[in-house]
Order: C-alpha cells, then structure tokens, then sequence
C-alpha cells in the first residue's frame, strides 16, 4: 500500500513538473516550427499524391500517418529524456519522392517506405551512421538535394505572374521578414500574406468534394529489390543527412546531449508504423528541432516543452487529414505551387551553400545537382538516385584526395 501511494506521488509531481515548464516561450516556439511543417510539406504532399495518381483515401492515409506517429513520436521523446528532440516528416523526403510516385504502383510505394525505416532502425543499431555518411559526401547529397527543389522554387515565377496581386503581396512579405523579423520565418509571413491576399481578391471556395470521416486503414505492402535500391535507400539517406543530421547537431550546439542511438531507433520505429499506414516517415525533424532548442524557446532546461507542444499541434493535424485535404484540393493550383515555392526557398539555399561551398568535390557535386535537375530515369531509376551514384563515383574516384 506504501509502495503504491509513493508511486501516485511520484506521478502527481512528475505532471506538475511538465506543467510549471510549458510557459509562453516554449509555446511560441512550438507553434512556429509545427506551421513550418503543417504548411509547405503538406502541399508538397499533395502534388506527390497527385504526380502518383493517388485516390484521395489514399492521400488522407498520408497526411494522418506522417503527422499523427511524426506528432506521437514528438511527445513522447522530449518528454523521455527531457531535451527538444522534435518529431515530424521528411520534407525533403516529400520531395524526393515528387518525382518517384509515379514509377511505382502504390503497394510498391508502401515497401520501399517499410524497408527505408527498418534500413534506418538497423544503421542507429548498428551505429553505422557515421560511416554511411562518409561515403556520400555531403556536398554531394547537398547538391542533389538542390536539383531536387530547384525545380519547385523556379514555379514561382509563373505563378507570381499569374497572380500577380497574391504573389507580389507574398514576395514583399517574405523580404520584410527576412529583413526585420527574427521571431516570424519568412515562409510563414508569405504564407500569411498569399492567404490574405487571396481571400481579399478572388475569395476561397470551400472543398468540391467532401471526404467522409473513414478509420486509417493498414496498408499492404510489396517488396523489391529494385524498390529498394531507387526508394528506400535514397530516401533513407535524405532522412539521416537532412533531418537526423542537422536535428542533432541543433541539439549539441544547445550544449544538449542527445542520445543519438536512441533518436535513430525511434526514428526508424515510428517510419516503419507511419509506413504501414501511407507515410514516408515520422522522424526527428531537422529545423524544428532547431527552432526547439533555439535560445527564442525560453530557459534552456524547460525547451523540450515546445517540443512537446509542437507534437501535440502537429498530432491533431494528422486526425483532422481528412478535413484539411479537401480544403488544400480546393486551391488554385497555381497558388498552391507558389506556397510550394516559397517553403523550399530556405532549403535550397542552404543545400546550394552546402554543397558548392567547398572546393573539392565541385565536380561531383556539380554533376549531382544537373543529373537531379534533369529529372530523366534509366532503367526505372529515377534521377536523384543516378545522382547520388555518379556523384559519389566521381567523389571516390575523380576528386579523391
């Protein structure tokens, strides 16, 4: 009886103390890198589901599976080991797989998202990671990662001409904030402003079609060797150098220690569930994280509280999927490539700077960013795989130090 009155307390003292942590700050902070990931990704998602011929069950599917498990996996981490090792989705996974949806039919899609988190759960149990990373340098994952976006952020142009109200507002919105504000990114403000500007001119029309409230479904998977080598593997990658990565390094200049095995295994355990479901992956988000453990999200020892709230606002976004698709549908698509556009800004500066920044792989990295950029397969392989082969043979061969 003893036993279990010291066990309640000990309960009851551990929730006032996650409570007397959640403060203003950490809120703030949570809320603005959950809109990062509730905005520019889901689009992107969009236009992959459609590029793939998708049913709308089936981009429903998507979007509950990668917020739902990506905001499962943010609660639950940061409250584990206390620090701001915030949960998401891949966006530049998103983006990869643009340009794969259409190579494969939808069961094959759902093996290759399978096998690239158990590929991702053995190289944190394995401590391969480092190693892995070695062998494609940087820079030439950077640069592929450039070829991959570059082509949405050139569809700003015509669409800023096509609407040139909408885009021109959104424009000087993304200066201003870049240029005055430090607590609003960018992409928000221009994303606010075309949210605006659009209701002001030419108004928002509600869904055509309204989906009907249906339970998730478990998806069935199909597995390949040729599945494995151009999806899983490629997009495996693009999780740990462009989420994993950068989210713990956020996380160590904080003067965090992360446990990095841990993150990982979680990382791929939570893909693996978001697969079976029609996600890519539910992982540590690489700017959330960032934004998280940023100084703007309060005392240092309470920050994994925005973490927490981040999870919890991006989990109710995965339940309400089949809401929000039917609104997004109803977008004019121009508007919607333009939103697109402006939220891979970022990512595509800092993947041009990363990879041509040094001089000694600028062959391969060069090579990479074309060969993605020309968006052309052989052999069912698509280009940003073709990329990352050439790249990395030109690195260890051509431009071996």
């Amino acid at each position: 009886m003893g036993l279990a009155e010291g066990y309640d307390d000990h309960l009851k003292e551990k929730k006032h103390s996650i409570l007397r942590d959640l403060n203003s700050q950490n809120i703030s902070a949570g809320l603005i890198s959950s809109t990062l990931v509730m905005t520019g990704p889901a689009l992107i998602i969009l236009q992959a589901s459609a590029s793939g011929g998708f049913t709308s069950q089936q981009t429903v599917s998507w979007m509950f599976a990668v917020y739902f498990f990506g905001g499962v996996y943010g609660i639950l981490m940061p409250l584990l080991f206390r620090i701001p090792i915030t949960g998401g989705h891949s966006l530049t996974g998103v983006a990869f797989l643009a340009t794969a949806t259409a190579q494969f039919t939808y069961p094959q899609l759902i093996g290759g998202y399978v096998m690239s988190g158990l590929l991702i759960f053995l190289i944190a149990v394995s401590g391969l990671f480092t190693r892995m990373m070695k062998w494609v340098p940087r820079e030439v994952i950077s640069a592929m990662l450039g070829g991959l976006v570059a082509g949405y952020v050139v569809q700003l142009v015509p669409a800023v001409k096509e609407m040139p109200a909408v885009g021109g507002a959104a424009v000087v919105s993304f200066l201003l904030c870049t240029r005055y504000s430090r607590r609003i990114p960018p992409v928000l403000g221009a994303i606010a402003a075309a949210l605006a500007s659009l209701l002001l001119t030419d108004g928002l029309s509600a869904g055509a079609s309204q989906l009907v409230f249906s339970w998730p479904s478990f998806q069935i998977p199909e597995f390949s060797m040729i599945g494995f080598l151009t999806l899983s593997l490629p997009l495996a990658m693009l999780i740990l150098s462009n989420d994993a990565a950068p989210g713990i390094g956020a996380l160590e200049s904080g003067d965090y220690k992360p446990p990095i095995r841990k993150i990982l295994t979680a990382s791929g355990a939570f893909s693996v569930m978001a697969s079976f479901f029609g996600g890519q992956s539910a992982n540590i988000a690489g700017m959330m994280t960032a934004i998280c453990a940023g100084p703007d999200a309060g005392p240092r020892e309470k920050r994994y509280m925005a973490s927490v709230a981040a999870g919890a606002v991006i989990l109710v976004f995965g339940v309400f999927a089949w809401k929000i698709v039917p609104f997004i549908q109803s977008l004019p698509q121009t508007f919607v490539a333009m939103l697109a556009g402006f939220s891979l800004v970022s990512v595509l500066y800092g993947s041009l700077q990363s990879g041509f920044s040094s001089s000694r792989y600028k062959i391969s990295a060069l090579t990479a960013f074309i060969v993605t950029l020309s968006d052309v397969s052989f052999f069912h392989i698509s280009a940003p795989v073709w990329a990352l082969l050439i790249g990395a043979f030109l690195a260890r061969t051509v431009e071996k130090a």
